[in-house]
């Protein structure tokens, strides 16, 4: 199994930054697909950025330019630097990997997902 660990949410006020982690532990060959997504009360939960073992990076519309992710593959870990957070950006945030756990070939990867982590920005 794999579990993900998720830190560094907080409340914070408008234009401040916040840096969030998230770090894979358990049976890794590796990780294909790394993002944060998030979730505000009465919205679905949409991709804010991810990151592929390629090096491919996508950012949601709304935050490029602000946030940063990025990834340690020795460590298993992503991170997602946001800068001048608005309002707007408030929610509980997710980290899901897309892990593949064994070496074989056409092994498929398991998606696993953090428990969240909640970011409040106030005005």
């Amino acid at each position: 199994q794999v579990q993900l660990a998720e830190s560094g949410g907080d409340l914070v006020q408008t234009g401040e930054s916040l840096r969030l982690s998230c770090v894979a532990s358990g049976t890794i060959f590796s990780i294909n697909f790394m993002g944060w997504y998030r979730q505000a009360p009465g919205n679905q939960r949409e991709l804010v950025a991810s990151i592929t073992d390629g090096g491919y990076i996508k950012y949601a519309d709304s935050v490029e330019g602000r946030f940063t992710i990025s990834r340690d593959n020795t460590k298993n870990t992503v991170t997602l630097q946001m800068n001048s957070l608005k309002p707007e950006d408030t929610a509980v945030y997710y980290c899901h990997m897309k892990v593949k756990r064994s070496s074989y070939y056409f092994a498929q990867p398991y998606d696993y997902w953090g428990q969240g982590t909640q970011v409040t920005v106030s005005s």
